[in-house]
Order: C-alpha cells, then sequence, then structure tokens
C-alpha cells in the first residue's frame, strides 16, 4: 500500500467547494467518500477509532455538507482532533459551524441514528 494519497485527496478546488455550497444536502458519490476515508487517515489511534465507527454508520448516509465538515475537521492536529472529540473543547474562531458541531455530534456519538443528529 503506497503512502501517497490518491489523485486530488488534500485539495477542495473552487469547483468543488461551489458544488457543495450550492447542494450541501446531496448524496455524496463513491469516489468522494474514498477521498475523505483517506483525508481521515491518522496518526492516533483514539482519533481512528472515532473515525471508524463514524464511517460504520454513517457512510452511506453522507451528503456533501457533511463530508466537507469532517475534511475541516481533519485539518486539525491529531491531539486538537481528540480534544474536540472527548468534550475536552469545543469549536473555536472558523471552526465554529453548525456543519462542524454537527459532525463533531456525529462522532463522539454512539448508538445514533444521522436523523437524531440535527
Amino acid at each position: 500500500m503506497s503512502d501517497r494519497p490518491p489523485p486530488g485527496a488534500d485539495t477542495l478546488d473552487s469547483a468543488g467547494a461551489a458544488a457543495v455550497s450550492a447542494a450541501p444536502d446531496r448524496p455524496i458519490t463513491r469516489g468522494e467518500l474514498s477521498k475523505l476515508k483517506w483525508r481521515c487517515r491518522r496518526g492516533l489511534l483514539e482519533n481512528d477509532l472515532f473515525i471508524e465507527r463514524f464511517f460504520d454508520r454513517y457512510e452511506d448516509k453522507l451528503t456533501a455538507g457533511r463530508a466537507q465538515a469532517l475534511a475541516r475537521l481533519m485539518e486539525l492536529g491529531d491531539n486538537d482532533l481528540l480534544d474536540l472529540l472527548l468534550r475536552r473543547r469545543e469549536p473555536q474562531g472558523a471552526m465554529n459551524t453548525s456543519e462542524v458541531r454537527q459532525v463533531l455530534e456525529m462522532l463522539r456519538t454512539r448508538g445514533a441514528s444521522p436523523d437524531v443528529v440535527q
């Protein structure tokens, strides 16, 4: 297995951002899901456990808006992400959006369906 991401996995071009803005509730494609999963690989096992459970539960129901919010969370360092996942702190500044808070709650919640987390 190569350590290189698939082409375009670590970038979001302006067309992709515009597509999310225009249709945040559209389901993501298999290609987008693959890139997102690659982007979600972490260095801390604890983070990986949260993320793996998230994908097990929600991958078939992910929308473009939720995928973009998850990608924003993946921009954080491992320790900062773990602090959010363990509720040691809450999103601040530009990271504090309704979409990011929703996805963060989905990552934190055990046993909930995506319809429960609004």
